[in-house]
């Protein structure tokens, strides 16, 4: 393998935010879109938490969980309705909006109200989908599949450029390990950053046990903020959560996800990290 010398790493601006390694970009959020009430009172008590907690944040929620373990699980309400709810709420907090996108179709429709579009992990080698998000004009999150090597993202980067896009980062969410688990390498923080790509670690999604559960993915959620803690003093550029009033109740990912009454100390204490390796 051979790392190419560390670039200048680009600063990307995210509505009223810019990811450039000042302060943590946090992206949180529920997993999905449980009701219109639900995502209005989720968003309002994340704005609250944030503002308290002293850091800004992109508004976070998916319209469709396509990659679901049984095909019984709820999924959401869809691309256009939720997209534009996503907005809407975005808009009424003074956040950016980020949501997943499936298909070439999704991304071109979600385009039209969300400021990130997100590649699903399972979707990052897609490339009819990761060049439609690029060609948007809006700024692509892709997540690292499970599967790939952190020096193999500079392929799926290759194909962004290609389409016309240069705000766009990574986000690690842990490689599998065996059978129904992840572990999460902070050495590959260090490997995308070093190839000149800005990177996001997922908390949440890197504690989950893929199918564990047998109908359902597991998780160990209690270790979300101990894996962010070391990821944030390994030097990422943001710290992506999912956060939900009583996660046992959610309907989807709710053993992974830190319960929203204790995010705030999460947040204090990432930003308090970033603030002294950054000296």
């Amino acid at each position: 393998m051979t790392i190419p010398p560390g670039a200048a790493l680009p600063e990307i601006p995210i509505g009223s935010l810019v990811m450039d390694g000042r302060k943590p970009v946090f992206i949180l959020g529920p997993c999905v879109m449980e009701s219109e009430e639900f995502l209005w009172s989720i968003g309002a008590a994340i704005g609250k938490v944030a503002a308290a907690a002293g850091v800004g944040f992109v508004f976070k929620a998916s319209y469709d969980k396509a990659n679901r373990t049984s095909g019984s699980s709820y999924r959401g309400m869809g691309c256009v309705e939720g997209c534009r709810l996503l907005a809407e709420v975005g808009k009424s907090l003074g956040v950016p909006v980020t949501t997943d996108v499936h298909t070439v179709e999704e991304a071109r429709l979600a385009a039209e109200h969300v400021d990130v579009l997100q590649i699903p992990a399972f979707l990052c080698r897609q490339t009819d989908l990761v060049v439609a998000a690029a060609e948007t004009g809006r700024v692509v999150n892709v997540k690292k599949g499970q599967f790939l090597a952190p020096w193999d993202v500079a392929h799926i980067a290759a194909k962004v450029r290609a389409a016309g896009c240069e705000r766009f980062f990574f986000t690690e969410r842990g490689t599998s390990f065996g059978y129904n688990n992840l572990v999460a390498d902070m050495r590959s923080l260090y490997w995308i950053r070093e190839q000149g790509f800005r990177v996001v670690f997922d908390a949440t999604h890197s504690v989950q046990r893929p199918g564990g559960l047998g109908g359902t993915s597991g998780g160990d959620g209690v270790l979300a903020p101990v894996l962010a803690r070391a990821a944030v003093a390994a030097g990422c550029d943001g710290v992506f959560i999912e956060t939900h009033f009583n996660p046992a109740e959610s309907l989807s990912d709710g053993p992974n996800m830190v319960p929203l009454d204790r995010l705030e100390g999460v947040l204090r204490q990432l930003a308090a990290v970033h603030e002294l390796v950054s000296h």
